[in-house]
């Protein structure tokens, strides 16, 4: 087994072992499951934007935190599946993000060597050093974008998954509320608390997870 697959292992262990501990803290404050739910470790939703590995991480991560707090059997089967889809959406988002941002500095190189050959041909190297490279400097819009949409598919994946669980594992109803406030808790743990986490390591990501 290569280095490679030993660190995606890794990291998707860790992921999961987060997500259970998290679960669990917030299980102890009576807030992991039921009609109202905000989950810390569904914050952990944004990391797939940084690594692949997240994704079987928080799917097994779930499954086993679900086990953990005791949810009846249709949240342990079908619990994790909105988590799962989410995680590969907020994964696509970050493959986006990663093609805008190797686009852009190729177009910031090519506009500058314009500008460099237009020069007089006694230009000094320090001037050529000094050129500047706007588009490579700023971030395109579309990788901005795909940033702040990165908790959208867990939120979407969840109000849409959750509540008929609830219906079927709980008694929950009516449906539509359980749409409302599953919804609030997912914008709250992955929209708030999933953001300040994927800004915080923004400039770490690629460190950690490469």
């Amino acid at each position: 087994m290569n280095h490679s697959k030993v660190l995606y292992l890794v990291h998707a262990a860790m992921i999961a072992a987060l997500y259970v501990v998290l679960t669990m803290l917030a299980n102890a404050l009576g807030i992991a499951s039921g009609n109202i739910q905000v989950r810390f470790s569904e914050a952990l939703t944004v990391l797939p934007f940084f690594t692949p590995a997240a994704i079987p991480g928080l799917y097994i991560g779930c499954l086993l935190g679900n086990i953990v707090i005791g949810s009846a059997l249709p949240d342990i089967i079908f619990g994790p599946i909105p988590t799962l889809i989410g995680a590969v959406g907020t994964w696509y988002l970050g493959r986006m993000y990663r093609r805008q941002n190797a686009s852009a500095p190729a177009s910031a190189v090519s506009t500058s060597a314009a500008g460099i050959s237009a020069s007089p041909a006694s230009a000094s190297a320090a001037d050529v050093s000094s050129t500047p490279f706007p588009a490579a400097l700023s971030e395109p819009k579309k990788g901005q974008l795909c940033k702040w949409l990165s908790p959208v598919p867990p939120i979407l994946a969840n109000a849409a998954i959750i509540p008929p669980v609830l219906k079927y594992a709980y008694g929950f109803v009516p449906v539509w509320f359980s749409v409302i406030t599953v919804s609030i808790g997912e914008i709250i743990s992955c929209g708030i608390f999933g953001l300040i986490l994927l800004f915080a390591l923004e400039k770490r990501g690629k460190q950690l997870f490469s």
